[in-house]
C-alpha cells in the first residue's frame, strides 16, 4: 500500500493529487505544522532523513522530492494514464523541462519573497531583485500557453501537476491577476475532479503570502 506522508499547507497536495488522477489506491498519514515555526514535525525524521513533506512509502521503497515522486508513482502505478509524455515523443522534451523548472527556477524568487517578508525592512535592498525574478518567470510561464492549453502541450500531463504549486503561491499572493492564461489555467487544475479530492482529503491549501 502506498502512504503519502502528508504535511498539511505543503507540496504534498501535488501527490494526493496524482494518486487521485491515476487511481491508485494509498492512504494518507496527516502530520501538521508547528502552528509558531510553520516547520514539520520532527516525527517525519522518523521517515526520511531530511523531515520534510511530501515523502512517499511503498512497500520498502522511500521516495522524497515532489518531482521524483511523481513520476514514480506516475510510471509504477499510472502506466495506463497519458500522463506522462513518451521518451522522445513530441511533448517529451518540453515535460521534462517543466518537472524540473517548477522547484529549480520557479520556487525559489517565491520563497526568497516569503524570507524577505519576514525579515521586514532589513530585506529592502533585496526586493526589486526577487519582484523582477518573480515576474520574469510568470511572465515565462505565461507566454508558453500562447498556444496551448497546458505547459508540456495541448493535454492535461503530471507536468501541470507539478507546476500547480508555484500557480497556487503566485495566485495566493495576487500576482496572477494580470496574466489571463495562468489565472485560466489555475481555474481549470481547481475544477479537476480529482484535484477537489484531494483537497477533501487531505485539506485545504492555505498558503502564506509572499
Amino acid at each position: 500500500m502506498i502512504k503519502v506522508h502528508h504535511l498539511n499547507n505543503s507540496r504534498s497536495h501535488r501527490v494526493l493529487w496524482l494518486l487521485e488522477e491515476i487511481g491508485a489506491p494509498y492512504e494518507i498519514v496527516h502530520y501538521k505544522r508547528d502552528a509558531v515555526t510553520r516547520l514539520a514535525p520532527p516525527e517525519l525524521k522518523k521517515i526520511h532523513p531530511l523531515g520534510k513533506s511530501p515523502v512517499v512509502t511503498d512497500g520498502d521503497r522511500v521516495v522524497a522530492e515532489s518531482g521524483a515522486i511523481i513520476e514514480y508513482l506516475t510510471k509504477t502505478h499510472g502506466k495506463k494514464t497519458k500522463l506522462w509524455p513518451e521518451d522522445f515523443g513530441p511533448h517529451w522534451i518540453a515535460h521534462t523541462h517543466w518537472m524540473h523548472f517548477a522547484e529549480g527556477s520557479a520556487m525559489l524568487p517565491f520563497l526568497m519573497a516569503l524570507y524577505a517578508s519576514l525579515l521586514g525592512e532589513n530585506a529592502a535592498p533585496l526586493r526589486p531583485r526577487i519582484e523582477s525574478e518573480i515576474a520574469n518567470h510568470l511572465a515565462y510561464m505565461e507566454g508558453a500557453l500562447a498556444k496551448q492549453d497546458y505547459f508540456a502541450g495541448p493535454d492535461f500531463t503530471a507536468a501541470d501537476i507539478q507546476m500547480s504549486f508555484v500557480l497556487e503561491v503566485a495566485d495566493n499572493s495576487g500576482r496572477l491577476k494580470d496574466l489571463p492564461r495562468l489565472a485560466a489555467l489555475i481555474k481549470r487544475l481547481r475544477d479537476r475532479p480529482a484535484y477537489k479530492r484531494a483537497i477533501e482529503k487531505g485539506g485545504p491549501l492555505e498558503l502564506m503570502r509572499r
